[in-house]
């Protein structure tokens, strides 16, 4: 922390309450001005409510909030960002039908002297931004053309956009590649040495210790602690956050993979996307997939299920071949797909839990045309309890819940189907140590009982500790296929990055 510890915003005693949930109780906390605070905690913790408090988007019940040692009240984002307050969110807000430039100016484009958009003006700013995030894309690029990584940079660009004294960031990380999240960390240097105070939300411990002065553990909507960052370790972080000990962060499993081949893929390619891609797996078997952003992984598994085509090449599961295949054929052969984004492709935000889990199941509720409520509600509940999704009812609109109790109601959905091939692409995306802790425990479950599983995921630690063979793609290509032995993440690495292929 710099060497000015003035305290440049304060949060004094807030609450904020929702239909069946308390979300913030007497809630204190200071920013000092030029440091990187951390805030952790489980999903539902209160963190986001709290951020979208000082960002206008929710209003506090009680408690007051205090800027530059004056009392503010925070009505809407506008406001927000006229006092000096900028967010990054997790959930990615950019609209797809928009250039990069006119995403980052949004409402706001320079004027020319005649009274037009200054589109020289415009472009030539979004440039720098763009440049300054490490993106060399031409700021009249489409958001819709972009990578979910790129998407999530154009946003760190907006934000820096506005020159504010405090930017939050909430989980700004998820989606980046190596070399992406270095000019993130470089970013927030620059930005803490100007003065700049970062609110920065991440499940990723080893970002929280390497970026941040201070860190603050919420847990049930209340302030557990607030700490220099060299009086905390990883461990006393966890314990905080969950209120009871992890023994270990990636919970071995009972059994291994059977010698039984329930799918196999042929030289599966794809114009522009991959190329000759072949592989078995094995019932009992989770088959980690690793590589960079943008190597072709999701590419390869949505083929796999028929969400896109694949020009050459075959996929054979239960002893049927298959040149084409749709996601109602993958259904019926019991293949289930967790996709990457849950805000676009996961979920319907706007409907309940209830409809959400049964949507790629619904003949199992159905009767002569009519729907069958009552079991369809029981079957919800049955996974709430099962996957501990924190909601008051089955009848909670999914967009009320947090993000990662979102990646839940996605996997139920899918576990509903009574697949035996589950893909999970980034599957425990936006979720903290502890609800992951109780994904990897429902892998090794599903494993465990003769399921087989596919898991894409950037986290090296994750895939490196949860996968009983890893693929590595890069450039659209399989570089390596890794046993259990030779998994460490400097291996992975290796084959991702210097394009080196296994003999």
């Amino acid at each position: 922390m710099g060497n000015d510890t003035k305290t440049i915003l304060e949060l004094n005693k807030i609450n904020k309450s929702f239909p069946g949930v308390k979300a913030l109780s007497d809630v204190s906390l200071s920013f000092h001005k030029g440091e990187v605070h951390g805030i952790v905690g489980e999903n539902g913790a209160g963190k986001s409510t709290m951020m979208k408090i000082l960002t206008g988007l929710f209003k506090e019940d009680s408690g007051t909030i205090t800027l530059n040692e004056e009392p503010v009240k925070i009505n809407s984002p506008l406001n927000a960002q006229n006092l000096g307050l900028s967010i990054i969110f997790q959930e990615l807000n950019l609209v797809e039908s928009l250039n990069i430039a006119e995403n980052i100016f949004v409402g706001r484009l320079h004027k020319s002297k005649c009274g037009g958009v200054d589109w020289k003006s415009v472009n030539c700013e979004a440039g720098m931004l763009i440049k300054k995030v490490g993106l060399n894309i031409d700021p009249k690029t489409k958001v819709g053309k972009l990578s979910v990584a790129q998407k999530q940079m154009v946003e760190i660009a907006k934000a820096l956009s506005y020159h504010a004294q405090i930017i939050i960031m909430d989980e700004p990380s998820a989606t980046l590649t190596n070399v992406e999240l270095e000019n993130l960390f470089n970013i927030i240097f620059d930005l803490k040495k100007n003065g700049t105070t970062v609110i920065y939300i991440s499940h990723r411990l080893d970002e929280i210790f390497k970026l941040c002065d201070r860190v603050s553990v919420l847990r049930d909507g209340q302030v557990i602690s607030t700490n220099l960052i060299g009086a905390m370790t990883k461990e006393k972080i966890i314990e905080e956050m969950v209120g009871r000990n992890l023994e270990n962060e990636f919970p071995k499993r009972k059994g291994k993979p059977q010698d039984e081949i329930v799918l196999k893929v042929d030289g599966l390619t794809a114009k522009k996307a991959f190329h000759n891609i072949s592989f078995e797996l094995h019932r009992g078997e989770i088959l980690g997939i690793a590589g960079l952003v943008g190597s072709g992984r999701t590419e390869i598994v949505r083929a796999i299920f028929g969400a896109d085509s694949f020009e050459k090449g075959n996929v054979t599961v239960c002893d049927v071949t298959y040149k084409k295949l749709t996601p109602k054929k993958s259904i019926n052969n019991k293949i289930a797909f967790v996709t990457e984004d849950r805000k676009l492709q996961g979920l319907i935000l706007l409907e309940n839990i209830t409809k959400n889990v049964a949507l790629a199941n619904i003949k199992k509720y159905s009767r002569f045309g009519f729907m069958l409520n009552k079991k369809e509600a029981n079957n919800a509940n049955d996974y709430i309890d099962k996957l501990n999704i924190k909601t008051p009812t089955a009848r909670q609109k999914v967009l009320q819940l947090s993000g990662g109790n979102q990646q839940k109601v996605i996997i139920a959905k899918w576990l509903n189907t009574d697949a035996d091939i589950i893909i999970l692409d980034e599957p425990t995306r936006g979720i903290d140590v502890g609800a992951k802790y109780e994904i990897y425990l429902l892998i090794n479950k599903l494993v465990d009982e003769g399921k087989s599983v596919i898991m894409i995921s950037s986290e090296m630690e994750e895939v490196v500790n949860m996968s009983d063979r890893i693929l590595v793609i890069s450039d659209g290509e399989l570089k390596g296929e890794l046993s259990e032995e030779l998994q460490t993440a400097e291996n992975v690495l290796r084959f991702a990055i210097l394009q080196e292929k296994t003999t």
